[in-house]
């Protein structure tokens, strides 16, 4: 097999594992409103059942025990950690503080933010397409918030654009360094998200049914997601891997409207749209040009 086509076959998988992991992510909107804890506590659990999974799939990857990988982790993986457990935990609370649609809009920045992340870094340049479809994605992200754009505080907003920021951070890393096995580093960002809400959560308040919902929440929505972008990520474009996880933002929607009845407003149905046709064109040209 060419390089080229080896190229294209990786860059088709790493697209694949990020689109999966948008779509695990997809599902945080329906726990969090399933969920009957606190802000801070759903921040402690779901931390706490994702770094006991995340640390049990290095441990299996590394077959070197539980420890040993994190050891291993150097700045790079420690900063990629602090990056995520930002993120982690100040989306949970912009969603406290401002209204989903703020969130929305303003987290679909993120990859504006890493793609010149990566071109100051590492020089990685943004294909035209890719800023087209950026673009296009941002504006869908405007026109499913238009209902409720511009309602939220400006602390909820604030923290909201601290997630995309360190979304983006997170995954240039991811990039920069794709040498590296990142799972071990997925674990210690949770390890901080349950240090960062042990104070102001009260987590002996959760009951039993919340503590399965949470399990799921750490386990497989933040966990497993984690796995499959930290390895997606580190074979595509930076600019790429953000922009697929956009598709987060469409599908949230689509879990609620099937689990508890609420209806997407036709703006939403009509952003989202905009987003998916976004990701499409962009994912055929770039199969087309390979």
């Amino acid at each position: 097999m060419s390089s080229t086509a080896a190229s294209g076959a990786d860059r088709r998988r790493g697209a694949a594992l990020v689109a999966t992991a948008a779509l695990f992510w997809s599902l945080g909107g329906l726990i969090a409103r399933l969920v009957a804890t606190d802000t801070w506590s759903t921040v402690f659990w779901r931390s706490v059942f994702a770094a006991a999974f995340l640390l049990g799939v290095a441990a299996l990857q590394e077959r070197r025990g539980l420890w040993g990988p994190i050891r291993d982790l150097g700045a790079p993986g420690v900063a990629m950690a602090l990056c995520f457990a930002t993120a982690s935990t100040c989306f949970i609370n912009a969603l406290a503080h401002t209204t989903v649609a703020n969130a929305l809009v303003i987290q679909s920045t993120s990859p504006f933010i890493a793609a010149l992340l990566a071109l100051a870094w590492m020089g990685e340049r943004v294909p035209r397409r890719t800023w087209l479809a950026m673009t296009a994605a941002l504006m869908g992200a405007m026109v499913m918030a238009s209902h409720s754009w511009g309602s939220g505080s400006l602390s909820g907003d604030a923290l909201a654009l601290v997630t995309a920021i360190a979304f983006a951070g997170a995954t240039v890393i991811v990039r920069r360094h794709r040498h590296l096995r990142m799972t071990a580093g997925a674990a210690l960002a949770n390890v901080f998200s349950s240090l960062f809400a042990w104070l102001p959560a009260q987590p002996a308040q959760a009951g039993v049914w919340d503590l399965a919902l949470l399990a799921f929440f750490g386990a497989a929505q933040l966990g497993f997601g984690l796995v499959l972008f930290t390895a997606g990520a580190r074979l595509i474009p930076v600019a790429e891997a953000s922009l697929i996880g956009v598709l987060e933002s469409v599908l949230g929607p689509v879990w609620v409207w099937l689990a508890i009845g609420e209806t997407p407003a036709p703006a939403a149905l009509l952003g989202g749209s905009i987003i998916l046709g976004a990701l499409i064109v962009h994912t055929a040209l770039d199969w087309r040009d390979e």
